[in-house]
C-alpha cells in the first residue's frame, strides 16, 4: 500500500510538474514576472532567490525584502507544482510585467502551454518506452520494430461474468487451460467453446507473478467464454529515430481517442444516456496507479502517458476555473472589446473551483466504496492487523 501510494504521488507530481512548467516557461518568454514557482504543494519548506548572480536561501513561508525574482521552492505536499504568476486574476493589468498587462494572444498561449506541456509528455514517454520495448497488440508486422515475447492478452474485462467475479484483470496473460498451453486467440476460443457449464483451470502471468484461477465457462450474449476480450500481443521495440516516430504517431492516435471519448461521455450525460464507462477518481487512480505497477514499468509508463493527455483534455474544456475556461473569459475580451470584470470572473471561476472539488469528492467516495474492501486489507497488513 505505501508502495501503490509512493508510486502514486510520483506519477501526480511528473504530470503536474509538467503542466505547471509550461505555464512558467511561457510566462518568462513573454516578460510576465512569476513570482513562485513550487515543487509540491504549500506550505513551503524552502525556497530560492538568485539576486545579483547569488542564490538566497528562504525558510519557511518568510517573506522577502526583495520581491522581483522568483522564488523556487520545495513544499510540503509532495504531489505536484504550482506557479504564481504576477496579475493572473486580472489585478495590477495596469504594470507592464503583469499577466493582464499582455496581449490575449500572449495570454491564450501562457495558459494552453500546460496543455501542450501534458501532450509533450505523452510523447517523451511513449518514445521512452518504445525504446525499451512496449506491450502493443500485433496487426501485422510494425515496420522497423523488434518483436520478442508473444502473448494472449487479457484487454477487456466485461462486467458480472465469471472472469471479473474470479479476479482476472485487464493486463493479464493467459499462459495455459487445464495445463494446455494456449497457442493463438483462435485456439484457445475453439478450446473454450467445447465447456459449456464447466470449471476450467487458468494459468495466469501478472508480472511476474504466475497465478492460478478455476473459472466457469459460461454463455453470454451468444458467446461461450468466461467474459474477456483477448489479443495477440508482444513487446515492441524499436531503434531511436522509429522510437520517436512512434512516440509522436501514439500520441496523436491516443489524442484523438481521448477527444471522441470524452465528446460521447459528456453527450451521454446531458440526454441521460448510459456513459459505458468508469469514472476514476483520486483513489481509482492511485489503484489503477498499483495495479499498472505491478504488471512492469513499461506498462507504468503508458498508463502515466494516458493520465498525461487525460489531464491535458480535461484542462482545456471550457470549464470555468480550468485553463479552458480562462481562454473562453480572454475570447469574450477579444469579441466584446473590452474584458469581464474582474470581479464577475472570479466569482464564476471560484464556482466553477467548488463544483469541481464536489465532483471530486464524489467520485473519491464512489472509489473508497468501490475499494473500500482491499484498502482495508491493505492498511490490515501494513500494521500487521
Amino acid at each position: 500500500m505505501i508502495t501503490t501510494i509512493f508510486i502514486f504521488a510520483v506519477v501526480l507530481s511528473v504530470m503536474v510538474f509538467a503542466h505547471e512548467f509550461g505555464h512558467f516557461w511561457t510566462a518568462r518568454r513573454f516578460g510576465v514576472k512569476v513570482e513562485e514557482f513550487g515543487f509540491g504543494l504549500p506550505p513551503r519548506i524552502i525556497g530560492f532567490q538568485r539576486i545579483n548572480k547569488r542564490w538566497r536561501v528562504i525558510w519557511g513561508n518568510r517573506l522577502t525584502v526583495d520581491k522581483e525574482p522568483t522564488i523556487y521552492s520545495v513544499n510540503w505536499i509532495p504531489v505536484g507544482g504550482f506557479v504564481k504568476i504576477k496579475g493572473q486574476d486580472g489585478e495590477q493589468a495596469e504594470m507592464t510585467d503583469s499577466f493582464g498587462h499582455k496581449k490575449i494572444w500572449q495570454r491564450v498561449i501562457i495558459l494552453v502551454a500546460g496543455v501542450i506541456m501534458n501532450v509533450f509528455l505523452c510523447m517523451v514517454l511513449l518514445t521512452w518506452g518504445f525504446k525499451l520495448g512496449l506491450p502493443a497488440v500485433l496487426e501485422g508486422e510494425p515496420q522497423g520494430a523488434k518483436i520478442t515475447g508473444r502473448n494472449i492478452q487479457v484487454v477487456q474485462v466485461l462486467p458480472d461474468l465469471p472472469a471479473q467475479q474470479a479476479g482476472i484483470r485487464v493486463g493479464d496473460i493467459i499462459i495455459a487451460a487445464d495445463g494446455q498451453p494456449l497457442a493463438d486467440i483462435g485456439s484457445s476460443q475453439q478450446y473454450l467453446s467445447d465447456k459449456a457449464d464447466q470449471t476450467v483451470n487458468f494459468l495466469i502471468r501478472r508480472g511476474e507473478e504466475e497465478l492460478s484461477y478455476d473459472i466457469k465457462i459460461t454463455e453470454f450474449d451468444g458467446n461461450t467464454g468466461i467474459g474477456v476480450a483477448l489479443a495477440e500481443t508482444a513487446i515492441v521495440s524499436y531503434s531511436w529515430p522509429w522510437a520517436i516516430i512512434q512516440g509522436v504517431k501514439s500520441t496523436f492516435i491516443w489524442l484523438a481517442a481521448i477527444v471522441i471519448a470524452f465528446y460521447n461521455l459528456i453527450k451521454n450525460l446531458i440526454f441521460g444516456l448510459p456513459t459505458g464507462a468508469d469514472v476514476a477518481g483520486p483513489v481509482g487512480i492511485a489503484v489503477l496507479t498499483g495495479q499498472f505497477a505491478e504488471l512492469g514499468f513499461v506498462y507504468l509508463l503508458q498508463f502515466m502517458a494516458l493520465l498525461s493527455l487525460n489531464l491535458a483534455i480535461v484542462n482545456i474544456l471550457p470549464f470555468p476555473a480550468l485553463d479552458g475556461g480562462r481562454v473562453v473569459f480572454l475570447l469574450l475580451e477579444k469579441i466584446r472589446g473590452r474584458a469581464v470584470k474582474r470581479e464577475w470572473e472570479n466569482l464564476i471561476h471560484n464556482i466553477g473551483f467548488i463544483l469541481l472539488m464536489v465532483l471530486v469528492l464524489w467520485l473519491t467516495l464512489s472509489d473508497v466504496l468501490k475499494y473500500g474492501g482491499n484498502m482495508i486489507a491493505g492498511v490490515k497488513n501494513l500494521f500487521g492487523l
